[in-house]
């Protein structure tokens, strides 16, 4: 079964330098019927203007994971870290038992367009932890690429649950397929382009919750499509 998510009736917050989509409740946006998927919580379509972000905010007990789509991003936290991610980039921070941070736009010129995704760890109150790696647009090019896993596996960023993420960028009439383990289910997100899902089409913004299949068919209807494939438990 395939449920779709369509991206215009998803929630929002609108501000002076922010447009923002949350695909499941977050912050005055709240539904009950999209609390999150599996261990799933947030996905929230970010863009942020010019010389704006977010000032420092706490966090607690959750994986947050950027993907940056368009322009940098600038990230500060209280781990003493920092750093620009860009395309082609995946940082993912472990909040456990506390964990303060910035996300400002790293361009006094251009906007900057990403998504912050928040995963729901296994175990609470761990020690606060970051990592970032690029992954180069030739090892995601029509085929997925796994860039988040538990255990850390084909050089991709651990992630503290059950969790496999892949990304994959589809040039048209490309055809990807996936195999979905019985006791497992999936979130595909669209973050650019037009696509086919088992023949359902999707468009940039619209999520996919499947479950009880076991093989997923993803065609891609434009050029330069993007998206994310999440593998999760039950």
């Amino acid at each position: 079964m395939i449920t779709i998510r369509k991206a215009e009736e998803r929630g929002a917050s609108q501000l002076n330098w922010l447009n923002s989509q949350h695909s499941f409740s977050f912050g005055s946006y709240r539904d009950p019927r999209h609390m999150g998927f599996s261990d799933l919580r947030v996905i929230n379509d970010d863009r942020v203007i010019a010389g704006a972000g977010f000032g420092t905010h706490g966090h607690r007990d959750m994986e947050i994971i950027s993907y940056v789509l368009e322009g940098e991003l600038a990230h500060r936290d209280s781990m003493d870290t920092g750093s620009v991610i860009r395309p082609g980039d995946v940082q993912r921070m472990s909040a456990g038992t506390g964990v303060t941070h910035s996300e400002m736009n790293a361009s006094e010129t251009d906007p900057v367009h990403f998504l912050q995704i928040w995963i729901i760890p296994d175990t609470q109150g761990l020690a606060p932890d970051y990592e970032q790696k690029h992954f180069a647009l030739s090892d995601r090019q029509d085929q997925w690429r796994l860039v988040g896993s538990r255990d850390g596996q084909a050089g991709s960023v651990t992630i503290h649950q059950d969790v496999s993420l892949y990304t994959a960028t589809l040039s048209a009439d490309t055809k990807l397929t996936y195999e979905l383990s019985a006791d497992r289910k999936a979130w595909l997100q669209v973050a650019r382009g037009e696509v086919v899902l088992n023949g359902e089409p999707l468009s940039a913004g619209d999520g996919a919750a499947i479950a009880s299949l076991s093989s997923l068919e993803l065609s891609a209807v434009s050029d330069k499509a993007e998206v994310l494939l999440f593998d999760l438990a039950n």
